[in-house]
């Protein structure tokens, strides 16, 4: 049983949160509360396996809480934030801060939002559960029973051709994260040198929020960090992160890398889709990339870093000690589709001499 508490100060939020949630077995709402001072109270009766914490809210707001959090007993939190720029750059703090994940929310039509988002609530609070967010062991919950339809990156573009990839001097690192990636994102990023290869990387994170994502890390980082934009080259020194809502593929035309945007349905559940963006890259970069899966819940990307290994590039796995959730890297491993297994503190000197 999953044990979650609810901190937001809107009464309707909390209400409809309750709802979805407690629909799903292997999931209960052990608390509610209108701010982080009630929900103290609550926590002291039952400390719960995740919390899902609003940002605004009175007496204590909600970065203040997580990290008192943080410092005192870490326990994985996920953010519910508004669907606004003020909403966006308030979450990367957030998320900076130890927040695992991000939920989101609008101004209006809250019901049918949070209906239509029912199985991202349910499979954020699932990955949350299983979060490493103390060195301290915690009991991993069983997985529940996913009922979305899969599928896959055939859906977006076609499987991988033999035909053989030339050599070229232009490189490109493939990366794909979720659960926990957003500050791994960040440790490796700020310890590349400006001569790095081209990146490309999909994070799963919502709409609105992948563009303050890259902004931010852009000021922290040697390299240049930006949201991806259809037809942006892949070249040294630059880091393009896919856009929430929208899969991101690779094309080479002569010896140049560019991506493409594109809509398309869920892939692995998710858009962007890891598995998406391996696929484009074993087509058009082959044994020219390599790719890293890491931190993250579920599987995707595997069968796309499988078809890159194919093609000729090496494949990474994050390894499991250094992992916020080793699902991802895990899978990776388990079906041979990452050839190695690397700490996150080794990845930048990966990519650095590639």
């Amino acid at each position: 049983m999953i044990n979650v508490q609810l901190v937001d100060d809107s009464a309707l939020v909390r209400k409809l949160l309750q709802e979805q949630l407690e629909q799903t077995p292997g999931i209960r709402i052990s608390g509610s509360a209108r701010d982080p001072i009630f929900a103290m109270r609550n926590m002291e009766k039952q400390w719960p396996d995740v919390i899902i914490l609003d940002i605004e809210m009175p007496r204590m707001d909600g970065i203040t809480f997580l990290k008192k959090i943080m410092a005192e007993r870490p326990t994985p939190i996920i953010i519910c934030s508004t669907l606004t720029q003020k909403g966006a750059d308030t979450t990367m703090q957030a998320m900076s801060a130890g927040a695992v994940d991000i939920i989101t929310k609008p101004h209006s039509e809250l019901r049918s939002f949070v209906e239509s988002s029912k199985e991202r609530l349910i499979q954020a609070v699932k990955a949350a559960a299983q979060a490493r967010v103390s060195a301290a062991s915690r009991p991993k919950p069983k997985m529940l029973q996913q009922p979305m339809e899969k599928l896959t990156a055939d859906a977006v573009l076609p499987a991988h051709s033999e035909k053989k990839v030339f050599s070229t001097t232009d490189k490109v690192v493939a990366i794909g994260t979720s659960t926990g990636g957003t500050q791994a994102l960040e440790k490796v990023l700020t310890r590349l040198p400006r001569t790095t290869p081209g990146i490309v990387v999909v994070q799963h994170m919502p709409e609105q929020f992948t563009a303050a994502f890259a902004e931010r890390l852009n000021q922290l980082c040697d390299v240049t960090v930006k949201e991806a934009r259809d037809g942006d080259r892949v070249i040294s020194g630059t880091v393009l992160i896919a856009n929430g809502g929208k899969h991101m593929l690779l094309t080479r035309n002569g010896a140049q890398y560019a991506v493409v945007i594109k809509d398309g349905p869920l892939v692995s559940r998710h858009r962007p889709s890891v598995d998406v963006l391996f696929r484009s890259v074993a087509n058009a970069a082959g044994h020219n990339a390599i790719g890293i899966i890491m931190t993250g819940m579920g599987d995707d990307g595997v069968k796309g870093m499988l078809e890159m290994k194919k093609a000729g590039a090496n494949t990474y796995a994050q390894d499991e000690a250094s992992c916020v959730v080793y699902g991802m890297p895990k899978e990776a491993i388990r079906h041979g589709a990452a050839s190695y297994e690397i700490s996150l503190e080794n990845i930048p000197q990966l990519i650095a001499s590639f």
